[in-house]
């Protein structure tokens, strides 16, 4: 049986990532009547209240500055009973700007479009909300859409910083490093990480949240960091998120985004086991490339509220194989399987849903797609990849009537003559990734997609997020839950990304920006991290334009 894990959410963006995620498990408590393939127990903690039923609770400790958690009162989980989902939706169908939820927000001011660079949407105007939509009144904070109990060890409210405001933000990498220097915020964080720790059975290891883009990448420094020297043979799988940048915003803060980004990855990746940039924007350098899209999915980038729960959607789908209740291997064998060689960050590729027609067999599902139908999550461009390292993948949510099919009794390809649909997905990716070290596992069960988690899917799609056939039509009473084809990879693309921030964060640019390192940062330190970048960079080489020239790069 696979150990327990303990999650932390550093930052707002990871608490709106983080917010989905928790709903996802709850949902997939809700459902027994689908087999229990993952282990609730890996990620909550069950515990029962004076005379009260058995509740499970998230094993996190989440940190968010003052202002942030919303109905959760100033004092985080505890000040007040723990929010829950009553069901009641509201239909933003053809408003126009004063009634749709994202027009009462304020806009992007600080150069991305979660608004305020601290997670709050930015305005949307007409059309913000898809046609069909049933998104809740409110979204402005994740503590909006939790539909879950928090133990009142959960949420630790950093008061010297405001979520939201003109003044007094945590904007800089230093800054974040600075308040985990103070050795009372660090005396709470090692009391709420022990309270978790020393009442799992087995302790897998740590899953962090982190905010890349400001501040918090400094905190996130300082907490692996803490984790790595007290938990040392423990997995540490560290998430870097970015929301949705804006086209438009303050040369200042976009660079400043970028210094905490590079930062945050040189920092973040030397002290996990595991490190993968998640974003939807497309690119995390300072000039922004339009968000990523999804064919069966019309989403508003400009909303927390809507990106996070993809990303939640996808790494519920990535973190699968160490809570398998069948697993063998640990949080730390999981990461040892991707990160050899030196190369520690990995990408992320996500098809949501995957598009597969309902009824069909896996072996005729997958020979549909010539090319494997994800887009990349880690913040590059558009490309396609035909090479990897190693890779970990997973589908989850395809029917398996059949797990092969044939024509007079003569398999119709190679898919068709597996046995088994781990052997079906496995071909598969040999075919699509030749010489790669890959892990495959295929779930029966899907990702469940009902309120709170946003309805912003295609009309073509049925209940179950399938094609329908022609016989079958669509129906109208939303996406329930959806197929779901994810993957992290050792891949050339992350040569493109490290080696492109480092290009973009040479000595010129960074002189000009000199505000950014009296926060705290020296200016050895951040060559020191450079150097780092520029190192790991080297590790994705493949030697053969797989992964484009330095000279293509540079004409970029």
């Amino acid at each position: 049986m696979p150990g327990e894990a303990v999650t932390l959410q550093l930052g707002h963006y990871s608490g709106c990532v983080g917010a989905h995620w928790w709903g996802l498990q709850a949902a997939a408590l809700r459902s027994p009547a689908e087999p229990a393939e993952l282990r609730a127990a890996a990620l909550l903690r069950f515990g029962r209240g004076p005379g009260g039923p058995e509740t499970p609770t998230p094993r996190l400790v989440a940190l968010e500055l003052k202002g942030g958690v919303g109905a959760l009162g100033p004092d985080g989980a505890g000040a007040e009973p723990p929010v829950t989902w009553d069901g009641a939706v509201a239909d933003y169908r053809d408003r126009g700007p004063a009634g749709g939820c994202a027009s009462r927000d304020t806009g992007s001011r600080r150069g991305d479009a979660a608004g305020d660079g601290k997670g709050n949407p930015g305005a949307a105007g007409p059309g913000a909300a898809p046609v069909g939509s049933q998104d809740p009144p409110s979204v402005r904070l994740w503590s909006d859409y939790l539909n879950v109990h928090l133990h009142p060890k959960s949420v630790y409210v950093i008061r010297q910083y405001l979520h939201d405001g003109d003044c007094g933000c945590l904007e800089a990498f230093g800054q974040g490093e600075s308040l985990l220097q103070d050795p009372a915020c660090v005396e709470e964080l090692e009391d709420r990480l022990h309270f978790y720790v020393e009442e799992c059975d087995y302790l897998q290891g740590f899953q962090v949240l982190c905010d890349l883009h400001n501040g918090f990448s400094g905190v996130g420094a300082k907490v692996t960091e803490l984790l790595h020297d007290e938990y040392s043979r423990k997995g540490i799988l560290t998430w870097g998120l970015t929301p949705v940048l804006s086209t438009v915003g303050d040369p200042q803060n976009s660079f400043y985004r970028l210094l905490n980004t590079a930062l945050g990855i040189a920092h973040l990746s030397r002290h996990s086991s595991l490190f993968c940039p998640l974003s939807l924007s497309g690119s995390l350098g300072i000039k922004p490339e339009p968000p990523v899209t999804f064919p069966y999915i019309k989403y508003n980038a400009s909303l927390n509220y809507h990106s996070s729960s993809i990303l939640a959607a996808a790494l519920d789908t990535f973190t699968a194989p160490y809570r398998l209740c069948s697993s063998q291997g640990s949080m730390l064998h999981f990461a040892d399987s991707l990160t050899f060689s030196g190369r520690k960050v990995v990408a992320a590729w996500a098809a949501l849903p995957f598009p597969a027609l309902s009824g069909s067999s896996l072996p005729d599902i997958l020979s549909a797609h010539q090319d494997v139908p994800w887009k990349l999550l880690s913040s590059w461009k558009e490309q396609k990849v035909s090479c990897c390292f190693a890779q970990s993948v997973v589908l989850r949510g395809i029917c398996q009537e059949k797990a092969t099919s044939s024509c007079l009794g003569q398999p119709r390809s190679p898919l068709h003559s597996c046995e088994s649909p781990e052997q079906v997905l496995q071909q598969y990716l040999h075919t699509q990734f030749p010489g790669a070290f890959s892990t495959s596992h295929v779930l029966q069960q899907p990702c469940h997609t009902q309120p709170p988690f946003p309805q912003f899917f295609s009309p073509l799609l049925t209940r179950r997020g399938f094609l329908p056939d022609k016989a079958q039509g669509f129906s109208s009473a939303g996406v329930e839950s959806i197929p779901v084809l994810a993957a992290l990879q050792s891949s050339p693309v992350l040569h493109w990304l490290l080696s492109g921030l480092c290009r973009e964060l040479r000595a010129p640019n960074v002189r000009r920006w000199s505000s950014f390192f009296t926060a705290g940062v020296e200016q050895d330190d951040f060559q020191e991290a450079l150097e780092e970048i520029k190192t790991l960079a080297q590790c994705y080489e493949t030697g053969f334009g797989a992964d484009g020239s330095e000279d293509e790069a540079d004409s970029d």
